[in-house]
């Protein structure tokens, strides 16, 4: 009987996300609520429906397929504004499952609509935040978040790549810092096979080349390249 408001609170939102609205040309309210009922199709009911009655979760998330999402009693994620959907997949068959593991006292924070493609890993470890804002990534995602990963709004990220703000080991007698924050602006397009390790920040309207490594800042609206990264072109726009 606990269960059952948390229950219709679920069904109540899900109606609210499908529901057909009267066309807006403005807004687009009418092409989203069609959108919603096709991503329904696919979401598994009860994974999702799992982690929506266990009180480490706020707000709408959509678990398809088989992915898995495990996490500590203390952990806790938030959806604001928006779905997040995770293990999404391009196929009806796609078999690559995806897993989301929160450890102790970890934050994921989604702060509007995200998806996360299939053979994807999320692991947020021990005391450690992870913000979303709104945009999606592709298959096959490595994020390992060991202190704070914070990515942007509308952002389109390719599939294969991986995000580390830790280099998880010690270089001794050296000065080396271990782990470090990771921050990716808004409207940052970043390509297929990029690695992006400790201590970076993205700015806003950058583009990152397929196969980089970015191991430093790159300003805003820049395109960077390379192994490592580098500035290949300023002042560039995308869309």
């Amino acid at each position: 009987m606990l269960f059952i408001p948390r229950y219709s609170r679920f069904a109540y939102e899900l109606k609210s996300m499908t529901e057909i609205i009267t066309p807006d040309k403005e807004n687009n309210k009418y092409q989203r609520a069609i959108s919603g009922l096709k991503f329904l199709r696919n979401v598994n009911i009860y994974r999702t429906l799992k982690v929506f009655l266990s009180r480490r979760h706020k707000g709408i998330c959509l678990l398809y397929g088989k992915a898995t999402f495990e996490a500590d009693k203390t952990a806790r994620m938030t959806v604001n504004n928006g779905v997040f959907q995770f293990n999404r997949s391009w196929t009806k068959k796609n078999p690559f499952p995806s897993m989301l593991t929160l450890d102790e006292n970890a934050r994921l924070e989604v702060n509007g609509d995200f998806r996360i493609f299939s053979g994807s890993r999320v692991l947020v470890w021990v005391n450690s935040t992870l913000i979303l804002g709104s945009g999606y990534i592709n298959n096959n995602l490595i994020l390992s978040c060991y202190d704070r990963i914070e990515i942007g709004h509308d952002v389109a990220i390719s599939e294969n790549v991986c995000i580390r703000d830790s280099d998880n080991h010690d270089i001794l007698n050296s000065g080396h810092v271990k782990t470090q924050p990771v921050k990716i602006g808004n409207h940052v397009w970043i390509g297929t096979n990029v690695i992006v390790l400790k201590g970076v920040v993205i700015g806003d309207g950058a583009v990152i080349a397929a196969g980089s490594v970015v191991n430093k800042d790159i300003p805003p609206h820049c395109l960077a390249g390379g192994v490592p990264a580098k500035i290949l072109k300023e002042f560039i726009e995308w869309k």
